[in-house]
């Protein structure tokens, strides 16, 4: 078994910054800056390509310099395209009511409750509703991904047959 080494390049319009412990990734939609780091790998810059290297030849060594990487790869994404879900409302007798309230999006009349269910937005997330469809856009790819399933798991129905009652709000695309 070799030791395991990944580059990744840098596209032109995107600076990187390789800490200690932490890396900065900075684009046209933004900066992100995570703490990534792991017993026995090194990050490092050479010219244009950030190197993730396994230090010694062991399994999870060589499992965590692919995890990291890929890592550094969605923030490069994150910041050059930025990462987009779509959502779908489904309703068949109450209509639902959303309302987004700062950090919070609120979801009214579900299934006719009367208290108003209520669904976490992480910082750096933008949610936008339009009739049935809600958008959840950000640059990053983790912060997205769970904003979009507290949506989701929010308008859970539990105690009632999924195949009869399927009002919800459900991710129908991810880009």
């Amino acid at each position: 078994m070799e030791i395991k080494a990944i580059e990744i390049s840098i596209p032109e319009n995107i600076t990187a910054e390789v800490g200690e412990r932490t890396i900065t990734v900075t684009g046209e939609k933004g900066s992100i800056e995570r703490e990534l780091w792991y017993p026995g790998v090194s990050i490092r810059m050479k010219d244009s390509k950030i190197i993730v290297k396994a230090e010694k030849i062991r399994k999870r060594q060589a499992a965590m310099v692919g995890t990291l990487a890929s890592h550094i790869q969605n923030m490069i994404q994150g910041v050059s395209e930025g990462y987009t879900y779509r959502m779908k409302m489904v309703f068949a007798h109450f209509p639902i009511q959303l309302r987004v309230e700062g950090d919070h999006l609120s979801i009214a009349n579900f299934l006719g409750e009367k208290k108003p269910r209520s669904a976490r937005i992480h910082s750096g997330v933008d949610v936008k509703v339009a009739g049935d469809l809600i958008t959840v856009t950000g640059i990053n790819k983790e912060d997205v991904g769970q904003t979009a399933a507290n949506i989701e798991q929010a308008t859970r129905i539990k105690g009632f047959d999924p195949r009869v009652f399927q009002d919800g709000i459900y991710l129908i695309a991810k880009a």
